[in-house]
C-alpha cells in the first residue's frame, strides 16, 4: 500500500518529470565531458578531482553550518544544483567547504532530486493511465496485470526511499551521506524491480497486441498522451521508467563513489551500495533475457534438420549470440587465388554461447545442419591483400567438428564490419585492434555516447546518453566494437552514435575512476578483460 505521509520534497520538483530530468542530466554530463576534453589540463575544469591534502574534516564543517535546510521554499527552479539553493548560498557554507566536498554534495543531491522526479513520473503512470476509468473498462484484468505488472509495489518502494532520503537531507545543511540509505533499501526492498523488469518481454508484447487488436485502447492511450500532464511523453516512456531508474541509480552511486575521500567510511558505504545495486541490475537484465532467449531457442530448434548426428539445441544455459548468412569457398585452399564468384556457395551459421551449428538453407524456412563444433574449439584467421573478389574473407577452423576431426572453412562476409563481427563472436578471446582498458599500461581509445542506440542484433550493444566506452576495434565502414566502462558490457554499435575522447588525461581519469568503482571485488577486477555480454 502506498504510504500516506506526504513528502515535502516532491513539491520542490513538481514541474519536472523524470524523463525530462534524466535527459537534462545526461546531456549536462556530455557537455561537461566535452569541455574537459577540449582543455589541455582536465584539472582546469575539474579542480577538485584530486583530494586536497589539508581538507577540513566533515564534522568541523557541520558544526559551523546552520543545522537544517528546507528545500521546499525553492520551488521555482526546474533543475537545481545544491549550491544554488538559497539556503546554501545564504549560509556561507560554500566558503567553508573544500571544492571536493562541494562536488560530493552535488552528487548526493542529484541522487535525491532525481528520485523525487522519478516518483512524480511513477505517480502519473498510476493516476493518469492505470487508474483511468475508461481504460479500466477496456482492459481485461489479466491484460491490465501484464501491462502494469507490480508498479504499485515499485511506487511504494520509491516513496519510502524518497522519504528517507528527504529526511537525511533535512537533518543538516551539509548532507552527511546517502549511500547507506541506498544500501538498506536495495537489500530490503528493491527486489520489486526485478519482478517488474522481468515482465518486460510480456509487457511489450501485450502493449503491441492491444494497440493492434483494440482500437478503443489505442484511442484512449492517444488521448491520455495528449494531456498537458504528460508533456508530450509517450505511454511507453512511463512503462519503462523502473528499468531506467534502477540502472541510473547505480550510475549515480558510481558518481558519488568517484568523489568520496578514499579509505573513508563514506567510500565503504558507497562501495557496498554499488555492489548491491549491481546485483539487482544484473538480476533485472537476466530476467529480461531469460524469457526472450527461451522462446528464441524453441523457434530455432523447430527450423533445424540434422544431416549429421542430432545435437540437442534447447538448454537453460544456452543462448544465441549471432546468426546469419556467409559464403563458403568451394574446393581446397590452393584455389583461393581464382577470381570468380562461382567459388562460393551460401551457408548459414547459428552461433550460440557454447556451440556453432553450420547449415544450408532449404525450402520451407528450414536449415539443414551439416557440421557443428563447441565454441571453445573454434579458431579464426583473417586473409589480407587477397584482391577484391576475396575481400572480407577469413578462415574458420574447427579443431574438433561433428565427425571428431579438424575442419576448415574459408568464409566471405558481405562487408568488413560483418567479417570482424563474425570473427570476434566466433573467437571472443582473439586479440582486438586495441588493448582492453584493463591493461593499465596502454592508453585505449575512448568514446562517449551522444545519441542513444538500441541494439538490433545479439552482438550489438545498446547505448545510453553519456555512456563512456573503450574502443576495442573499429571498421572502415563505420562500426565500433566497444567495452562500456561502468559495467564492462561489450558489443558493436555505429560510430556515429558517439564522439571520441581525445584528451589522454581525461581517458586516464576515466580508467582510474572505473578501477576505483570496482576495487571492492578483486576477483572481478581479474576478470574484467574477458568479461562481456556474451
Amino acid at each position: 500500500m502506498i504510504l500516506q505521509r506526504k513528502s515535502r520534497f516532491k513539491k520542490t520538483f513538481k514541474r519536472l518529470l523524470y524523463q525530462e530530468y534524466r535527459d537534462k542530466s545526461t546531456r549536462q554530463e556530455i557537455e561537461t565531458r566535452r569541455l574537459q576534453d577540449s582543455q589541455t589540463d582536465p584539472e582546469e575544469s575539474s579542480p577538485s578531482e584530486e583530494t586536497p591534502s589539508e581538507a577540513e574534516p566533515t564534522s568541523t564543517i557541520e558544526s559551523k553550518a546552520p543545522p537544517q535546510i528546507s528545500l521546499l521554499r525553492n520551488s521555482n527552479s526546474r533543475f537545481n544544483l545544491w549550491q544554488d539553493l538559497p539556503e546554501i548560498r545564504s549560509s556561507g557554507v560554500l566558503s567553508i567547504l573544500q571544492p571536493d566536498e562541494i562536488k560530493l554534495q552535488e552528487a548526493m543531491f542529484e541522487l535525491v532530486t532525481s528520485e523525487a522526479s522519478y516518483y512524480k513520473s511513477l505517480n502519473l503512470l498510476v493516476s493518469h493511465f492505470m487508474e483511468n476509468e475508461r481504460l479500466k473498462k477496456i482492459l481485461h484484468q489479466s491484460e491490465a496485470h501484464i501491462l502494469f505488472s507490480n508498479v504499485l509495489d515499485v511506487m511504494a518502494v520509491s516513496e519510502r526511499f524518497l522519504l528517507d532520503l528527504e529526511q537525511r537531507v533535512e537533518e543538516n545543511i551539509v548532507i552527511s551521506d546517502v549511500c547507506d540509505i541506498v544500501y538498506q533499501h536495495t537489500v530490503n526492498h528493491f527486489s520489486v524491480y526485478i519482478t517488474y523488469v522481468s515482465n518486460q518481454t510480456y509487457q511489450e508484447r501485450a502493449y503491441k497486441q492491444l494497440l493492434q487488436d483494440k482500437p478503443a485502447f489505442r484511442e484512449v492511450i492517444s488521448q491520455l498522451e495528449l494531456d498537458p500532464k504528460c508533456k508530450g511523453l509517450s505511454f511507453s516512456s512511463f512503462l519503462i521508467l523502473p528499468f531506467q531508474r534502477i540502472t541510473r541509480l547505480k550510475l549515480l552511486v558510481q558518481n558519488i563513489l568517484k568523489k568520496v575521500e578514499e579509505k573513508s567510511d563514506r567510500e565503504t558505504t558507497a562501495l557496498d551500495a554499488h555492489k548491491e545495486l549491481e546485483t539487482v541490475v544484473k538480476a533485472c537484465n537476466e530476467g529480461v533475457r531469460k524469457m526472450s532467449r527461451t522462446e528464441q531457442m524453441i523457434s530455432i530448434q523447430k527450423k533445424l534438420e540434422f544431416k549429421i548426428k542430432s545435437v540437442p539445441i534447447i538448454s537453460h544455459s544456452r543462448w544465441l549470440l549471432k546468426q546469419g548468412e556467409l559464403q563458403q569457398m568451394n574446393g581446397p585452399k590452393t584455389s583461393r587465388t581464382l577470381r570468380t564468384k562461382k567459388l562460393f556457395r551460401e551457408i548459414y551459421l547459428f552461433l550460440f554461447n557454447d556451440l556453432l551449428v553450420i547449415c544450408r538453407q532449404i525450402p520451407g524456412d528450414k536449415y539443414q545442419v551439416f557440421d557443428s563444433a563447441p565454441r571453445g574449439l573454434l579458431r579464426v584467421e583473417e586473409l589480407e591483400d587477397q584482391g577484391q573478389s576475396l575481400a572480407n574473407v577469413f578462415i574458420l577452423r574447427l579443431l574438433e567438428n561433428a565427425d571428431d576431426r579438424e575442419a576448415s572453412y574459408m568464409l566471405k562476409a558481405s562487408s568488413q564490419s560483418e567479417m570482424k563481427r563474425w570473427m570476434i563472436s566466433l573467437a571472443p578471446n582473439r586479440r582486438t585492434k586495441f588493448v582492453s582498458f584493463t591493461s593499465r599500461l596502454v592508453d585505449c581509445p575512448q568514446i562517449q555516447c551522444v545519441h542513444p542506440y538500441v541494439a538490433q542484433q545479439p552482438d550489438e550493444l545498446s547505448l545510453e546518453l553519456a555512456d563512456v566506452l573503450n574502443i576495442l576495434d573499429k571498421t572502415d565502414d563505420g562500426w565500433i566494437f566497444g567495452e562500456r566502462l561502468h559495467d564492462q558490457e561489450r558489443g558493436w554499435f555505429p560510430s556515429s552514435m558517439g564522439e571520441e575522447i581525445l584528451n589522454p588525461k581525461i581517458r586516464a581519469q576515466n580508467l582510474k575512476e572505473c578501477f576505483r568503482v570496482h576495487k571492492s571485488d578483486d576477483s572481478q577486477r581479474r576478470k574484467l578483460g574477458s568479461r562481456n555480454r556474451q
